[in-house]
């Protein structure tokens, strides 16, 4: 029988061992080796039936067996001193703390998806597994940083696979407190909620949910409570599960809801209210919004005057290289929501204005999540160098007339945190070989540290590991359509064979069924008698998306012809767990999506921290960091005429790749070690373990992003947001009169028509500034080599300084002097642009006069 409800019994722990429970709640375990290895010797067994989740383990493990450990001395001890090394933890400076100058008070990061641990299921994919890996890379560099998310009951969904192949979804229900979350409480001990007045009367509440990832507060906002209806209490059901207004008001829970829930955190602990925004994807946009309104009501802002303050402090990281992947809803259900209770002071035409598509291609009947946070924040970057100039050209359309290189969204190429996802084999290994665990800060290049044989040795033991998963999760998957597994499963991969792995979300532009394009040739290498290859898979497909079910479907069914059973297998459920064995398990890491559809693509990066070559199209990260000799690039085929002779091509070069290259160097011995490969297993630990770990990534989102907004909002905000509001005039003034402001003529002296390096080019410009001054603006030259279109590359700029006011006939000039230290086919042009201290770019306004 079913029970009707469910709920928690805490264990009752002796004096002795009360730590635990401070041990169990703060998510640092889940990256720390001791305290993971202190709650495991406790009942191994029990350990992994609980899913490694050590709130779940002191609920499970019996009063009888805690009062056993109570009078184990040295377990005792243990706890003592994996307390000591968490105080320590938690209270020492660390990078963060260290860095001279001035920097942000508080940061809140706000994302639809946290991946922290396979036992808190919370994420999808690489959005979720990016979110939660910089957290623990920001606790772990002491930047003050707090989470803001939603708590999904049912998580996204657990997977199985039928007999048909088909992926099926289940949707267990989570017990907050069984997975070590904290109710947040008032001084009084009443849980503090927030609440969102909603069209119709309706009022949307929710619960806040506090996780302590190292010393990074998580707070994630929780529907259901009995101030809900029935039907709002279902608005955190599942992550991205429905759409419509189901999907809208969990992006309105979380943009406007976590707003509030930071203001009652800190207002509960005592923390400072953060100086900078970060918006990890559009998901959460409407905190822009929220945080304008309580500008304009509560410091009596006009509407200009809280975006300017706004989009000083706010950070937005767009992850989709394509449109099909942003949130969209249609213009009138926004404008409902921006018309109601909700959004207090805010003009409901003009805040829905700056989530229209209102650009060349856009609908202007649909309000763009995206659009919506570039428009309120004035730091905006891609997830790699590819990544941020196909983000420039896919919203170049909002800054009309800007060249595409100039379009003001950077770059800052995602990272790994690389003590959750190295293997602890290869830890190991570290701290005898370097003296401590940091794998990715050591020269794996020195053989006279590690020998082949031992690195090789450690790396075959993680092949071993990854096999008997793969093993076990095929026989508990066979066992729930038979009362036996088949006897084949004994067989099931080989640690001596090149293993390849390919896992990660299945939409169709990933090509999950790349590799099954000539099924034969596939069946040939998979299955060579001498020199054999084997491929690990997993995925998931989101539930409403049948054709990434239909790809999964093809790639179960031809793992299970007989020919290659046993050398390719599709693995069920692909979560953090099995990640965590799946990447350090295998030679080479798979990726093969459509040019240039990858943002970055952190998977591989995992496996290369664990010493797998890459094999991959030259994508996100990949096309960054690929250097001929940490693993192989599969050509594009760039100049194919249609879909099936571009996969075709690409196809046939990652057949040939693995025949011609990857093989012959893994299989080739001496004394029966690659010494070839395992150089270049070398190369890529050494060069990716400076680049590729979140450590990296969140330094540089401090510096380049971080430190710039704390800066920008520190300044506006000011003698009661005196530059606020001065930004906002001079932005309405600039507006106003650019439609008049022009290049009347331009004058070159200096330069004969065959001119030499070092010769002075003097250029004059008389520009109408239609009631502006000169200071108001940046008049340029922009010069370089110019192509076969006269087009300019390589550009250089130069300002321009105006000689005097305006002239009789209304025109200022401007002049410069500029030596010319390019040869070649040269070139240029004058522009004006918009100039003021608190702009980060000169083109962010979308505002420029070219001469023509």
């Amino acid at each position: 029988m079913k029970a009707i409800r469910t709920f928690t019994v805490r264990p009752v722990l002796a004096d002795s061992l009360a730590a635990l429970d401070r041990l169990a709640s703060n998510w640092r375990w889940s990256w720390s080796r001791t305290p993971y290895d202190l709650f495991s010797s406790m009942d191994p067994e029990l350990w992994a039936e609980v899913g490694e989740n050590p709130v779940q383990m002191l609920g499970a493990i019996g009063q009888e067996r805690l009062d056993q450990l109570a009078d184990d001395e040295e377990f005792v001890s243990r706890v003592r001193e994996e307390d000591e090394r968490l105080t320590a933890y938690l209270a020492g400076d660390r990078w963060f703390q260290r860095l001279e100058g001035d920097k942000p008070v508080h940061i809140a990061y706000f994302s639809p998806e946290f991946g922290v641990d396979g036992s808190l299921p919370q994420y999808s994919g690489g959005l979720g597994i990016l979110a939660g890996d910089h957290l623990k890379s920001s606790s772990d560099l002491g930047v003050p940083l707090t989470g803001v998310g939603l708590f999904y009951r049912a998580g996204y969904f657990r997977q199985s696979i039928g007999d048909d192949g088909w992926q099926r979804e289940s949707y267990p229900l989570l017990d907050p407190y069984g997975l070590g979350l904290t109710l947040l409480r008032d001084t009084d001990g009443a849980p503090v909620q927030i609440a969102l007045d909603l069209p119709g009367d309706r009022r949307l509440a929710a619960r806040i949910w506090v996780a302590d990832i190292g010393r990074i507060p998580l707070l994630l906002l929780d529907a259901e409570t009995p101030s809900n209806s029935e039907e709002l209490r279902r608005v955190t059901d599942r992550l991205y599960g429905g759409g419509g207004e189901h999907r809208l008001l969990q992006e309105l829970l979380l943009g406007v809801g976590g707003v509030r829930a930071v203001r009652a955190f800190c207002a509960a602990t005592g923390r400072p209210t953060p100086d900078v925004y970060h918006t990890n994807e559009g998901h959460a946009g409407f905190q822009g919004l929220e945080r304008m309104s309580e500008y304009i009501t509560g410091a009596g802002l006009s509407f200009d005057e809280a975006l300017a303050q706004v989009r000083a402090s706010t950070v937005f990281t767009t992850h989709t290289p394509v449109p099909a992947g942003i949130d969209r809803f249609p213009r009138d259900l926004i404008s409902a929501y921006l018309s109601s209770a909700l959004f207090r002071g805010l003009d409901a035409e003009r805040a829905l204005a700056l989530g229209l598509e209102d650009y060349d291609g856009g609908d202007r009947g649909v309000f763009n999540m995206a659009v919506l946070g570039l428009h309120l924040g004035q730091h905006a970057n891609g997830v790699s160098l590819l990544h941020g100039d196909v983000s420039r050209h896919m919203f170049g359309a909002l800054w009309p007339g800007v060249d595409a290189d100039e379009v003001p969204i950077g770059s800052i190429t995602n990272g790994v945190h690389a003590p959750t996802w190295v293997h602890d084999r290869l830890k190991e290994l570290s701290e005898r070989r370097f003296g401590d665990s940091a794998v990715p800060t050591h020269d794996w290049t020195d053989t006279a540290r590690v020998s082949d044989e031992e690195l090789w040795s450690v790396r075959y033991d993680m092949k071993r590991e990854l096999v008997a998963e793969a093993r076990r999760r095929v026989a508990a998957s066979a066992l729930q359509s038979s009362p036996v597994a088949p006897a084949w499963i004994e067989d099931l991969l080989d640690p001596d064979v090149l293993t390849i792995g390919f896992a990660r979300r299945v939409p169709t532009y990933k090509r999950l069924t790349l590799m099954l394009r000539d099924p034969e040739r596939l069946t040939r290498i998979l299955t060579d008698p001498e020199r054999p290859v084997q491929i690990v898979i997993g995925g998931k497909s989101h539930p409403a998306d049948d054709s990434g079910k239909i790809l999964i479907q093809q790639l179960v069914a031809f793992s299970r012809t007989p020919a290659v059973r046993g050398r390719i297998v599709f693995l069920p459920d692909y979560d953090i767990t099995l990640a965590k064995t799946l990447y350090p398990g295998c030679d080479v890491w798979l990726n093969n999506p459509l040019r240039p559809l990858e943002a970055c693509g952190t998977s591989g990066m995992k496996a290369a921290l664990n010493g797998a070559l890459n094999l991959s199209i030259l994508d996100g990260w990949w096309d960054e960091w690929f250097d001929g000799r940490n693993g192989w690039a599969i050509p594009t085929a760039d100049t194919a005429t249609n879909e099936v002779e571009r996969d075709d091509a690409e196809a046939a070069a990652l057949y040939d790749l693995i025949e011609h290259r990857l093989v012959p160097t893994f299989y080739n011995r001496e004394n029966g070690i690659p010494r070839e490969w395992m150089s270049m297993v070398r190369h890529t630990m050494t060069e990716l373990g400076k680049r590729a770990t979140a450590d990296r990534m969140v330094r540089d989102y401090v510096t380049a992003l971080y430190t710039p907004a704390a800066a920008h909002d520190a300044a506006l905000r000011a003698d009661d947001h005196a530059k606020a509001r001065e930004l906002a005039a001079y932005i309405g003034r600039v507006r106003a009169s650019w439609p008049n402001v022009s290049i009347a003529h331009i004058d070159q002296t200096g330069i004969p028509q065959q001119a030499a390096a070092g010769d002075l080019l003097e250029v004059k410009a008389a520009v109408r500034l239609d009631g502006l001054c000169a200071d108001d603006v940046a008049v340029e030259l922009i010069a370089g080599n110019t192509d076969e279109n006269d087009e300019l590359v390589y550009t250089s700029s130069t300002r321009l300084r105006a000689r005097g006011p305006a002239g009789a006939d209304g025109l200022t000039e401007f002049t410069c002097v500029q030596p010319l230290t390019v040869t070649g086919s040269f070139g240029y042009t004058v522009r004006v642009v918009p100039s003021h201290p608190q702009l980060v770019s000169a083109v962010e306004l979308g505002l420029v006069t070219y001469a023509s």
